[in-house]
């Protein structure tokens, strides 16, 4: 687990240190809810959290690694924006891992319903966390919470391209292989043809 000093441990070293304390900058909410989110996380064992700055806890990147379901054996990056308007604001995730999935569109948008209208502010980073592992543990075909009409509008997603609308058989798993070879991810050479 990343071990993270609180906000006020830094705030005294930057006093002691000779700063006095008109210069010393004020925590914004987002930060001191940032902060508090990231010290309760309770991680999966198949998500890795990484703070490429560890001084900007409002920019960080989740590796989600399924470790069973069809993208068993995949490594997907999100990349986590937190605004000044956090926890009111939903913090904006993107996946930069190129994914057939009914839920991620081409530009990675990620359409789960906590991030957009069920947004509350009581919800936490550890939330989005387990919401974007049950996206890839969920059995996609015949589940009914990721059919084409819920969130076609929403993810840019044509009908036609959702597993759970292709009939059962060759169509659905050829048009998945296609998408989904290489451990589960895609790659641009993989485009070629689409």
């Amino acid at each position: 687990m990343i071990k993270l000093f609180s906000l006020k441990q830094q705030k005294k070293e930057e006093e002691s240190a000779g700063g006095t304390k008109g210069s010393s900058k004020k925590a914004s909410a987002a930060q001191l809810r940032i902060q508090k989110d990231i010290n309760e996380l309770n991680l999966p064992k198949t998500c890795e959290i990484d703070f490429s700055d560890q001084d900007d806890l409002l920019n960080f990147k989740l590796v989600i690694c399924p470790d069973e379901g069809f993208y068993k054996g995949g490594k997907f990056v999100f990349s986590f924006k937190v605004g000044q308007g956090y926890p009111h604001d939903p913090p904006k995730v993107k996946c930069e891992t190129m994914v057939y999935h009914p839920n991620i569109d081409l530009e990675g948008n990620v359409c789960l319903n906590i991030l957009r209208e069920d947004w509350k502010p009581v919800l936490t980073i550890n939330s989005i966390i387990y919401g974007l592992q049950y996206l890839f543990l969920v059995s996609i075909c015949g589940n009914e919470s990721v059919k084409g009409e819920e969130c076609e509008d929403s993810c840019a997603f044509p009908k036609s391209c959702f597993i759970c609308d292709q009939p059962e058989g060759k169509v659905g798993v050829e048009t998945r292989k296609k998408w989904c070879r290489r451990k589960n991810t895609l790659h641009p050479e993989d485009l070629v043809g689409v």
